[in-house]
């Protein structure tokens, strides 16, 4: 007869398990006594007396010591699964507008591996289980570990893009508490030396910040690297072309040509477009005699100033628009607009001038609610849509809408941000792009232009000027 233990039951391990074998072979773990008398019930042996030597083996403590706090190891667990699931949720929430509608492929990537990530974790949350009950899976305690590192990841990049405004969001009350979760786990999951189940665990270590590596090298190239070197370029002509006389009125009608034409690589919505068609009048002086009071003040109005002219002064004849706002210009997109002037035989103006402008927004930055914004309101039926800024006419047509960057990991950071552009025949166009939503004071000028930096947007001119005695050389002189 063997004088060895028929059941052994191993010292507790950190968290309190103890192992069992039984005729040297494993037959499972208990974290009681009691739980030792069910797995011995199951075995088929439940009249083992556990007290005799000659049956059971006690290593590292006797009958008596199971060192395992049930409550705490529950509690650790219950949170530990509520923080994986909630980092998960918020990356795949983060993840998901860039991974499905992204302008740039790398930009899908990483929303893409955002979502994944979300994914990782929650494959980590399931597992939790296992790692802190019987670890029948020996890479559960490295994914939970994983999923914990992906996150305090994530909330330290939120936090830091968090800093560069310091704006209220919802989501800041998801990922700072999030955060210090992130620091806990990660904290307790590496004491646990939680990859030590893995057969090869300095691999899985080395392949981990491998990954994180790449992960962030592709995060920084798609969001700040290649939206800022991406050419933009575009072509704007306005040229009048050869007048004609009206039949049946004493009209003369100009036809103005206007092309625009995105030469770059990048799409863009239009903001605000407007041409505008001015006649000038002057005083002509043949001596040269013009004040220098004269001089400056001419200089100061009209930015122009010549020795032989003065008292410019430029009246609008004509406005239009080529394009609604929010439309979206395609890379190598041309557009052409005949407009035809009509003014009066007889005008009183030397010179006539066109001007045209477009304000667009790279859609490599942000993307505009489109929808909403092609909405205008009036300002004489919507008063508390006027615009407000010096020099806006009365009669004005807004246009407002929701603006977001192309990287939504920096639209959780950062408060609603709006486009707005005020249009009228009277005035040039007056766009802005901030978090005024007309429910307080104008816009703080400092924060709206590092907002129209990131969203790339620019306005470009073109215009022309043609003298009407060019215009009128080939239209029979009106009878006297």
């Amino acid at each position: 007869m063997s004088i060895r233990p028929w059941v052994v039951v191993e010292a507790p391990d950190d968290r309190g398990l103890r192992r069992v074998t039984v005729g040297g072979s494993p037959a499972g773990s208990a974290w009681s006594l009691r739980e030792l008398r069910k797995l011995l019930d199951r075995l088929g042996y439940p009249d083992v007396d556990v007290e005799d030597p000659a049956s059971v083996c006690w290593r590292g403590g006797d009958s008596g010591t199971w060192p395992d706090q049930a409550v705490r190891r529950r509690a650790t667990m219950v949170v530990m699964m509520a923080g994986l699931l909630a980092s998960g949720t918020l990356n795949a929430i983060i993840g998901w507008p860039d991974a499905s509608s992204a302008l740039t492929f790398a930009q899908r990537i990483t929303g893409a591996v955002l979502v994944l990530s979300g994914v990782v974790q929650g494959a980590g949350a399931v597992l939790v289980p296992d790692h802190w009950g019987r670890r029948e899976f020996r890479a559960s305690g490295a994914i939970v570990l994983l999923g914990a590192f992906i996150a305090l990841a994530m909330d330290t990049l939120l936090f830091l893009l968090w800093l560069e405004e310091k704006e209220i969001t919802p989501y800041l009350f998801a990922f700072l508490p999030l955060g210090c979760w992130a620091v806990w786990a990660s904290v307790l999951l590496i004491r646990q030396k939680a990859w030590k189940g893995l057969p090869r665990p300095t691999k899985f270590v080395a392949g981990f910040y491998a990954t994180a590596l790449l992960s962030a090298v592709s995060l920084a190239y798609s969001t700040l690297y290649q939206p800022a070197t991406a050419p933009m370029r575009f072509s704007l002509k306005a040229e009048f072309g050869r007048a004609r006389q009206d039949r049946s009125l004493p009209f003369v009608q100009i036809p103005l040509k206007l092309s625009v034409k995105n030469t770059g690589e990048v799409s863009v919505y239009v903001i605000v477009n407007d041409f505008s068609v001015y006649g000038r009048t002057a005083t002509y002086s043949e001596h040269g005699d013009s004040s220098e009071r004269a001089w400056k003040e001419s200089f100061g109005e009209e930015e122009e100033a010549e020795r032989y002219v003065d008292r410019l002064s430029y009246q609008r004849l004509s406005s239009g628009r080529l394009y609604e706002p929010g439309d979206v210009l395609e890379a190598g997109q041309e557009d052409t607009r005949v407009h035809v002037l009509q003014i009066p035989r007889d005008v009183p103006y030397d010179l006539i001038h066109v001007d045209l402008q477009v304000t667009y927004m790279r859609k490599d930055r942000g993307r505009i609610d489109v929808e909403h914004y092609r909405k205008p309101y009036e300002s004489w039926r919507h008063p508390r849509y006027a615009c407000r800024a010096h020099g806006c006419p009365s009669d004005t047509l807004t246009y407002l809408g929701r603006v977001r960057h192309e990287n939504n990991l920096v639209n959780v950071t950062r408060a609603p941000l709006y486009v707005t552009a005020f249009w009228s025949p009277r005035a040039r166009p007056v766009y802005s792009i901030s978090s005024f939503h007309f429910t307080g004071g104008w816009i703080d000028n400092a924060a709206q232009k590092r907002e129209l930096k990131k969203f790339g947007i620019a306005t470009r001119h073109a215009d022309a000027e043609v003298s009407v005695a060019e215009l009128l050389r080939f239209i029979p002189a009106a009878p006297r």
